[in-house]
């Protein structure tokens, strides 16, 4: 078993991939969900190590037979045990046989969930279970699963929080407290547990594989860990270097005509200077851009006309702050050589503008990339943001083939996506990142 952190990457399977892998899994039969059962139980034990009343609530599926297993070893260990089961019309055969397994062991069904519990068990949907809501579910359910979402008490979901979609991380309408929360992902850890509302609905994931080999079906998307960045401090680099070596930026943002807005380019280029670019330039918009930067001197103010051709090979952030007067240097940068970061005014330009669109799409040889909020990416798809929100990975996907260009999708476990490989989850940051800046400072250290 391990506990997911962002230290390692991980392979992500949907729920297709997750169905192929446990077919290749299940011989022989009803193992898998014992393993499962198993690994629950060991678990909550961990987690909760003085509990004495656990309230394990199962489901009519499979998602239910894995917390009958649990239930069962939780039983034989002396646990006070309230199971209370969703009852379908017909239980798969595997999940029948395993509540006859526990109820042979002295488990007993309850009509009610315990008045107080030192844990809870969330066995109720898991990968196939679909999102219910107040409106089309059964009243038990929507019972069961508020007590779930506003108990202060541990919960521990198997294989994903009952409601949430495995692909997408879009949730059940019902509010999340993420307050001592778990989820043990079993057999492949999924991608919705880790954008979207997955994150503050799983809380802490861990995951058991249960002895399947990940590599026999081919993932979906990757959850980037640190064991896969680029190790580089220049701290340590050679002594005998100078800032040529390092590179040159130039960010392009920043009208001054509307001075509330020439903060984002400073931002961006500050981000810059301090995540170790050699040379940062700031190309400031507008009749009377800015000539200097009181905190960082360093940064070199100038217009695109006295760069001459350097800037052409320069890695260019365009776009923050830029508000309207970017659109008339676009052409022109669309058509540089160097590497290009777009954010903000730049991408509602180009949302707004065809000719710009094919512009950027015909950079597709050139390394580009583009950082959309959701709101930003609906405008390049002509969508609504809940459409972009309903399915992160497949709108990254979606602009990353009509753009032509790398797409980081900003929000809860922004969705990187590039062509011709899997998209890449990244797990870090939360909350503290949503303040006015932190798309601009984003924007300067992928420059850099």
């Amino acid at each position: 078993m391990h506990r997911i952190d962002s230290q390692q990457t991980w392979p992500l399977h949907g729920v297709q991939a997750s169905r192929e892998l446990e077919a290749l899994t299940a011989a022989p039969p009803h193992t898998l969900m014992q393993k499962a059962g198993l690994s629950v139980a060991r678990l909550a034990r961990a987690l909760a190590p003085h509990a004495r009343h656990v309230w394990v609530a199962c489901g009519p599926g499979n998602n239910g037979g894995d917390g009958f297993e649990a239930a069962l070893h939780l039983k034989r260990q002396g646990l006070d045990l309230t199971l209370t089961w969703l009852s379908g019309q017909s239980q798969p055969s595997d999940a029948r046989a395993s509540r006859e397994r526990a109820l042979h062991a002295g488990v007993r069904i309850s009509d009610q969930p315990p008045g107080d519990f030192d844990l809870a068990i969330d066995a109720l949907l898991g990968l196939g279970g679909g999102r219910p809501n107040r409106g089309g579910a059964s009243p038990t359910l929507v019972d069961w699963l508020e007590r779930l979402s506003e108990t202060d008490r541990p919960v521990l979901a198997v294989d994903l929080p009952s409601g949430l979609d495995g692909d997408t991380g879009a949730g059940a309408r019902f509010s999340p407290r993420p307050r001592r929360r778990h989820t043990l992902s079993l057999l492949t850890l999924k991608p919705g547990l880790f954008t979207a509302q997955g994150r503050d609905q799983a809380g802490q994931v861990w995951f058991d594989d249960l002895g399947a080999d990940l590599q026999a079906v081919a993932a979906d998307a990757y959850l980037l860990g640190a064991d896969k960045l680029p190790s580089w401090d220049k701290a340590q680099a050679l002594h005998d270097s100078h800032k040529g070596r390092y590179g040159d930026v130039l960010v392009v943002g920043g009208q001054s005509q509307a001075p509330h807005m020439t903060g984002a380019a400073l931002l961006a280029a500050r981000a810059a200077l301090h995540a170790g670019a050699g040379r940062i330039f700031v190309c400031s918009l507008g009749p009377t851009p800015l000539k200097a930067d009181p905190v960082q001197p360093e940064l070199m103010f100038r217009e695109l006309t006295e760069l001459g051709p350097l800037h052409a090979r320069m890695t260019i952030v365009c776009g923050c702050g830029g508000g309207g007067a970017v659109t008339q240097v676009l052409p022109h940068i669309l058509g540089c050589e160097g590497p290009l970061v777009l954010d903000a005014d730049a991408l509602n330009a180009i949302a707004e503008q065809t000719q710009l669109r094919l512009e950027l799409q015909q950079r597709s040889t050139r390394p580009t990339l583009i950082t959309p909020h959701p709101l930003e990416a609906a405008r390049l798809l002509d969508c609504p943001v809940s459409e972009v929100q309903a399915d992160r990975i497949a709108a990254a996907r979606a602009l990353c083939e009509a753009l032509s260009c790398t797409v980081v999708l900003k929000g809860s476990g922004s969705v990187i996506a590039s062509p011709n490989v899997p998209p890449v989850i990244n797990p870090t940051g939360n909350a503290l990142l949503a303040t006015a800046g932190t798309g601009d400072v984003l924007a300067g250290l992928i420059g850099a």
